[in-house]
């Protein structure tokens, strides 16, 4: 048996897509409409609320293709606090208007080489910014879910300890080159949904995002390594912008 790589973990994540029915939506009164938008937007500021004291993190997002329109994305402490977030929303009359149409719950996810022996990283002043990452408040994001392939010759987790941290080690120093470009949070997926992990970049130039993600693909660890799941790109919205986007 190959040794498993060692993990540190952070605040649990949930990135919930949805898309816009917009016949239905068209067919309400506005006064209705306004209704629900105010509501939407009062628990909207409750989430911001709770980013502010740093309970958690939260963002929202205008999904560029028609794999979805918008992105709400949820950092907690707890995965019972995850299942809340999820559930306030599901509440709200906005919700009915609202299809999901992908969802991926994971946990934050660092190597724990990262970790300096004999300390707690929960308490690393320089870890726990990545741990419980604050979302960017403007800018672009692109999510991808990713596995490790398990095929044949090509099966990452036979490898063993020392040729996966090799590897993995070149894999980021293409990563160091985007540093100030490009903004990544890696949330580990294993047991919590059907891929192994989720990427969420960051970036003020959304051609970063292709930049960085094809030079990787020459990597060994992307090239021989990596199967990859459906992209998503957009941009960071504000409740006045999502307010502005559905009202008619």
């Amino acid at each position: 048996m190959s040794e498993p790589t060692q993990t540190i973990e952070g605040w649990y994540a949930f990135h919930d897509f949805r898309t816009i029915d917009w016949k239905a939506w068209r067919a309400l009164d506005p006064l209705k409409r306004q209704e629900i938008l105010n509501e939407w937007t009062s628990l909207s500021n409750e989430f911001a609320n709770e980013d502010s004291a740093r309970k958690g993190s939260y963002g929202r997002y205008t999904i560029a293709s028609q794999k979805a329109d918008l992105l709400f994305v949820h950092f907690r402490n707890t995965l019972q606090e995850i299942i809340a977030c999820k559930l306030r929303f599901a509440k709200t009359q906005l919700n009915d208007f609202l299809k999901p149409s992908y969802s991926y719950v994971s946990i934050v996810e660092l190597s724990s080489y990262l970790a300096k022996p004999g300390t707690n990283p929960q308490e690393d002043p320089h870890l726990l910014p990545r741990l419980h990452p604050s979302l960017p408040k403007q800018g672009a994001v692109c999510f991808y879910p990713m596995n490790k392939r398990r095929t044949g010759n090509d099966n990452w987790y036979m490898l063993p300890m020392k040729e996966r941290t090799d590897m993995m080690r070149s894999h980021g120093m293409i990563g160091r080159n985007y540093a100030g470009l490009v903004t990544q949070i890696i949330t580990g997926s294993v047991g919590f949904d059907d891929w192994e992990w989720g990427v969420t970049l960051y970036a003020e130039d959304p051609l970063q995002f292709k930049k960085l993600i094809y030079e990787m693909r020459f990597d060994e660890v992307s090239a021989r390594y990596g199967d990859f799941g459906d992209f998503y790109v957009g941009q960071v919205a504000s409740d006045t912008d999502i307010f502005t986007m559905l009202t008619l």
